[in-house]
């Protein structure tokens, strides 16, 4: 990734987490902006499918599984049909599991390590996200949902697709921990 997407990326992750454990203060970007504005917005549609998704994650693992937790964040992400609402999606599900895995630590040292992570799957979106502008492309993709236009053909389109990618995903996810040999899976490489 860019030296510059990379450090946009984490700054956003950093404040979206910031925002969701309750650490309040002025967007240090208009991408951190936009992000806070749109990722709510789904948290709010979609908050009762990501929560059964967070705690289905932290019920079927250990707090401190990091690595199943990035294949969940790697999923997603699908690289080959990549699209900004994913991105939406992989900050709302993590802001949320931000808050739950806060409260159970007592610690907000997971707020860093969950901003990191984001930064890191995706720099796997490196390629697309340069085609697409950067963050200014995410910028541009927000303004078109501006708060007196919450009907937009747009904003009904994103939220359907977030709709369908959620329900996937926690189907896929589900049926991963039920039938492990059925549904395939993919494995980090070692390092």
């Amino acid at each position: 990734m860019a030296t510059s997407l990379h450090d946009e990326t984490l700054m956003v992750a950093n404040d979206y987490m910031d925002l969701c454990v309750g650490i309040e203060r002025t967007p240090p970007s208009e991408s951190a902006k936009a992000m806070r504005y749109i990722a709510k917005k789904v948290e709010d549609m979609y908050w009762l499918p990501l929560r059964r998704l967070v705690q289905s994650f932290l019920s079927n693992f250990p707090i401190h599984t990091w690595t199943e937790l990035r294949n969940v964040m790697l999923d997603m992400v699908d690289r080959e049909n990549m699209r900004w609402s994913q991105i939406v999606i992989l900050f709302a599900f993590t802001g949320m599991l931000a808050v739950q895995m806060s409260t159970i630590d007592e610690d907000f040292t997971c707020c860093r390590r969950l901003a990191d992570m984001i930064t890191d799957v995706l720099r796997e979106t490196q390629e697309w996200m340069i085609q697409n502008g950067g963050w200014r492309g995410f910028v541009d993709y927000v303004r078109i949902f501006r708060p007196e236009y919450p009907v937009s053909p747009v904003m009904r389109g994103l939220f359907t697709a977030a709709n369908v990618a959620i329900a996937f995903l926690l189907i896929n996810y589900l049926l991963k921990r039920s039938l492990p040999g059925l549904v395939p899976f993919k494995k980090l490489p070692e390092t």
